[in-house]
Order: structure tokens, then C-alpha cells, then sequence
């Protein structure tokens, strides 16, 4: 039996038959509607005293019926024969309306959000008329036919990464609606023509609008609660706007709201989904990532409702681990890290994860597709887990042989794009990798240095560490993935702790570091603060910073200044530390 959506409390048992008869009407290809479809679907609601939404294919044929608003009855992007910005959906809708006016914003805003090749509003009297022969017919007083139209790529600005953007700057679509038609006007339209010039234009806007097809076209959500501050909102906005840059996707819009508390269902509201199922399909939009961690039915929920890929901040920040990792250990932990997070996400994949299997030695009672998966999925992280643990007991070996000789060791820890690869190099000669990335460099790499001694002035030996940056609420999948990395943090016998200064954030971030410290299983050594990018800061930071952080270094790698300071205050720091051992 074909399914009626919408309010069908109150109707009777030959009212919801009728509906149901609708799905078996044809109109022809070339044609929005037909006089006589019309006039049965305005008796119908007259009837039942309720709008009604037919929606049709390009065949003409009726694929869906729903009582009640073209807002209350829209399909969900993900059941539409195809979404995209760059061309419409394939799919009509003929509604009718109880009152005598012009499609209202409701209306206009569901067929944006379903990209409808058009939209036809019939406006019935209510009364309706009697045809000779008998039957009653609901009078349609007037039609309305609406569509979208293209917009000016130009208007259609992209959002530097980082940048605050004002809720009233989301883009906003732009339909066409005609003047008041009859009934033979409205069938003269054709729909072949209409579509076919309007998904021209959308194509041609499309492709203006790109900016590199390589890169994902991104949305960003932010959500500030009651525990956050201003400041602190737009600072995690403006990380993530880097974490998606340095991932490889393309910021086009940012979208805020403040909640007292999250959405159980879907983080926003059920309006702030529309608008940013809107935005995402008016700026050709493929991914949309929030700022915090999504639950597994949040993102299906989201999905649904906006028609494209849905992610969160911890999936980013794994597909740029996954993207740096160049060594095995690397490789490893990072793979380890993304089937831990994933593991949890399989349940409401699709059709295609609850099918049972097929083939010999698969029928009868079985298992699903979803539970091979995950028992795959389970089998990889045990396989996984012991490899990481034969590297830690490799590196453990590695670090009792170093100790063994005596050598003294320091880490370099601090937050991500600090400017600790670029550190390294300028102490060591080292060829680290750097960049003006979030994460730029993931494996731990040691070098020699040579430093004077903190009494004696004498030349001596020391390892030093680059570690992997530390972020704000570093996922806990990749702080158990990333033992092996952390752990030269713990078995180091100082830290050299590297803050970027230049950044507006800085205090925020050296809390960030202790509080990850902080969680370590073995406590780290002593550590020295130093203060890097001065050439990149104001004085009034600078200031600010000697008053806090008296004992504090102040250098700049990239410009080679303060790193004798910073020499001889390592081998002050070493001295401490073997001492206090």
C-alpha cells in the first residue's frame, strides 16, 4: 500500500483512499500539471479540509502524497532522486492552499531546501462547485508557479579561514514566483524547457563558484553553551577554520548559535538545521563539520535532515594524523586511533550493513553484514594494539640504552604550530618538516645537541625530542593511540615547553599543554617555558608575558634570536633536573 504522509488524524477510511488513488495518476513528461489533476486534487482538500502536497517525478508520475504544508510534507535530501547545488532535484511539488494568497516563505524555503524543479501553489475556495452529471469539485480560485532562480556567483563571497561570520551574512536562495495563473495557463508551462535552462544556469554558477575541485567545500557549525565565553567561542572556531584548512578543505561559510545546552537529537535546533541545510546546498556545500564531538546518531540524524556529509572535530583532526604519519609507528597509531573512533559509528550505515550475507557457508541463520564488520573492525584494533605495544617495548629498550649511557634528554612539547620542528632544525641543523600547519609534523624525531653545561660551562651533550603538538581537548582515542609518542614526554628527564606568543590564544593554550601533562601516567620532568614568535608580537603581549612568566625564555626560531639565551638556560635546566633525580 503507498504511504500518505503528514496529519492523517481525523480522516475517514474512503478520504484516505482517495490519497492513495493519487499514486496511480500520470501526467504527462513535458507538463507541470494538468487542469484535471488539479481540480481533483483542490476536491480532495476541500474535502478533507486540509492542504495537500503531491510530489512527481520527471515522468510524471506521483511518488509521494502528504496532508499538510510543503514544510510539513518535504522529503529528506537523502530520499531525493539527486541533491547537489549545481542542478535540481528532479522532483515537482503541487500544493494546495486554503487561503487566497501568494506562496508564502515556508513553502519557498522547503523547495529550496529540496532544490524543486518547481513549486505550484493552488489557492481552493473551500466551497467548491457541482459539475453537471453531479460530483463536487473543489474550486481552484488561482495557481501560483514558483522556482528557483541562480544567483550572481559574485554575491557569493568565500570566508577566509578563521573569520567571524555574521549570522545575518548566510547566503539566502532566490525563487522566481509568478503572477496569479489559471488553471490552462499553469498547463501550457513546460517543464522540460523550464528545467533544462534553469540547471544550465545552476551548472554554469557552479563552477564559477569553485574554488579548487580537490578541495571539500566547507560549512562550519559552532555552538557556544552557557560554559563558554565569547572569547573562548570564536578562538575554537577560528582552530577549527585551521584544523579544516590544514586537512584540505575549503571554509565557505560559518554558521554560530548560542543554546543553553545541546540538542539531544541534533546539537542546534530544528530551524537552525534548515538554515544550514540551506546554506549548505545554496553554496554547493560536500561537508559540514561541527565544532565538537558529534554522538553516532547526532551525525546520522544531521545527515538526514542536510543531505551531505556530516563530521566533527576529532574526525578532522584524525584525517590530518592520518594525512602527516609517515613512519610505520605512525602509521600504526593513527589507524588504530580512526577504527577506535569508527567502531562505535557502524550501527545506521544504511540498508547495506544489516543485509544478511550470501554465498556458501553464509545462509542460514548467519550474521549481518554490520556484525562481520564490526568483528572485523575489532579483530584489526586487537592486531593493532599488540604492534604498538611491541614498538613501545622497542622504544623503551632504545630509551634504557640512552639512559644507560647517561645521556641527558629533553622534549619539546607545546601546542600545535608552536614552531617546534622549526626549533629543532635551528638547534640542531635537523630537516624536520615544518610548515604554517596545525600538525605539521606527527612522528617523533631526536637529534643531538650540544649545550654548555649549567656550571661548568664545559661543552656537553643532550637528546632533544619533538614531540607531537598538543591541541585543546586532544581526543581521547588518540591520546591511548599516541602512547607511544606521549611517552617520550614522561621518560624525558626536562620539557621545553614552546608557546607561540603571536597567537591571541597563548594563555589559553599553555593551560591546554599543563592539562594534557597533567593526565600522563608517569609525571614529567621539570620544565622550561619558552616564549616563541616575539618577532610576530606586540609589545603590550610581550609585556604582559615577562610579568606572568618572569623565568620565562623569549626567542624566535625562525629568526634565530634569544637561542644562546635559550642554550645556556637548557644547561641550567639539565643540571636541575639530574639533580633532583
Amino acid at each position: 500500500m503507498e504511504t500518505i504522509f503528514g496529519n492523517l488524524q481525523g480522516l475517514k477510511t474512503s478520504q484516505l483512499k482517495q490519497l492513495q488513488r493519487l499514486y496511480h495518476q500520470r501526467i504527462p513528461g513535458d507538463r507541470i500539471t494538468t487542469p484535471e489533476f488539479s481540480q481533483r486534487l483542490a476536491a480532495i482538500s476541500t474535502e478533507i479540509n486540509h492542504p495537500v502536497c503531491i510530489y512527481l517525478n520527471r515522468r510524471g508520475q506521483v511518488i509521494r502524497v502528504g496532508v499538510g504544508t510543503p514544510r510539513q510534507t518535504q522529503i529528506p535530501p537523502l530520499e531525493l532522486p539527486r541533491y547537489g547545488a549545481e542542478r535540481l532535484s528532479g522532483v515537482r511539488c503541487i500544493a494546495t492552499h486554503l487561503k487566497s494568497e501568494p506562496p508564502n516563505e515556508a513553502a519557498l524555503t522547503a523547495m529550496a531546501l529540496q532544490r524543486l524543479d518547481a513549486l505550484v501553489v493552488l489557492n481552493i475556495t473551500g466551497t467548491g462547485f457541482t459539475r453537471r452529471g453531479g460530483g463536487a469539485t473543489g474550486y481552484v480560485k488561482e495557481a501560483y508557479l514558483a522556482h528557483l532562480t541562480p544567483q550572481d556567483s559574485r554575491t557569493l563571497i568565500t570566508t577566509p579561514a578563521g573569520l567571524k561570520v555574521d549570522e545575518k551574512q548566510v547566503q539566502s536562495p532566490s525563487w522566481n514566483i509568478s503572477p496569479p495563473l489559471d488553471l490552462e495557463d499553469l498547463a501550457q508551462q513546460d517543464l522540460i524547457d523550464l528545467v533544462e535552462n534553469l540547471e544550465a544556469e545552476f551548472q554554469r554558477e557552479f563552477i564559477a563558484q569553485e574554488v579548487d575541485a580537490d578541495r571539500d567545500r566547507v560549512l562550519i557549525v559552532g555552538l557556544m553553551t552557557d560554559e563558554m565565553t565569547p572569547q573562548q567561542f570564536q578562538d575554537t572556531l577560528a582552530e577549527l577554520a585551521r584544523l579544516v584548512d590544514t586537512a584540505g578543505g575549503e571554509v565557505l561559510q560559518t554558521i554560530q548559535q548560542k543554546r543553553s545546552r545541546i540538542h539531544p537529537q541534533t546539537v542546534v535546533g530544528e530551524g537552525k538545521v534548515q538554515e544550514i541545510a540551506l546554506t549548505a546546498q545554496t553554496l554547493g556545500v560536500n561537508l559540514v563539520v561541527f565544532d565538537r564531538d558529534l554522538s553516532p546518531s547526532q551525525v546520522r540524524n544531521l545527515e538526514a535532515q542536510i543531505g551531505v556529509r556530516v563530521v566533527d572535530r576529532t574526525e578532522v583532526i584524525l584525517d590530518i594524523f592520518a594525512q602527516r604519519a609517515q613512519s610505520r609507528a605512525g602509521k600504526l597509531q593513527v589507524e588504530l586511533a580512526q577504527l577506535e573512533y569508527m567502531q562505535p559509528r557502524l550501527t545506521g550505515r544504511g540498508r547495506a550493513m544489516s543485509r544478511l550475507g550470501g554465498g556458501i557457508g553464509t545462509r542460514g541463520p548467519g550474521e549481518t553484514k554490520l556484525e562481520t564488520e564490526r568483528r572485523a573492525i575489532g579483530q584489526r584494533i586487537s592486531r593493532l594494539q599488540k604492534e604498538v605495544n611491541q614498538l613501545q617495548a622497542h622504544r623503551s629498550r632504545l630509551r634504557q640504552r640512552r639512559q644507560h649511557r647517561e645521556v641527558p634528554s629533553v622534549a619539546l612539547v607545546g601546542y600545535t604550530n608552536a614552531g617546534k620542528s622549526t626549533l629543532l632544525n635551528a638547534l640542531t641543523n635537523a630537516e624536520v618538516y615544518t610548515a604554517d600547519q596545525l600538525f605539521a609534523t606527527l612522528d617523533p624525531t631526536t637529534r643531538r645537541l650540544v649545550i654548555p653545561h649549567g656550571e661548568t660551562d664545559e661543552p656537553q651533550e643532550i637528546l632533544i625530542t619533538d614531540t607531537v603538538g598538543f591541541i585543546h581537548e586532544l581526543p581521547p582515542s588518540l591520546m591511548d593511540a599516541f602512547r607511544a609518542t606521549l611517552e617520550e614526554v614522561t621518560e624525558a628527564d626536562a620539557l621545553l615547553h614552546l608557546v607561540d606568543l603571536s597567537h591571541p590564544a597563548w594563555l589559553r593554550h599553555i593551560r591546554s599543554v599543563r592539562e594534557i601533562l597533567a593526565q600522563m601516567p608517569v609525571t614529567p620532568g621539570p620544565a622550561l617555558v619558552v616564549f616563541n614568535k616575539i618577532d610576530l608580537a606586540n609589545s603590550e603581549t610581550l609585556a604582559l608575558a615577562r610579568e606572568e612568566f618572569p623565568l620565562a625564555v623569549f626567542i624566535s626560531a625562525s629568526q634565530r634570536l634569544g637561542l644562546e639565551t635559550l642554550r645556556q638556560r637548557l644547561g641550567q635546566l639539565i643540571e636541575y633536573a639530574v639533580d633532583s633525580r
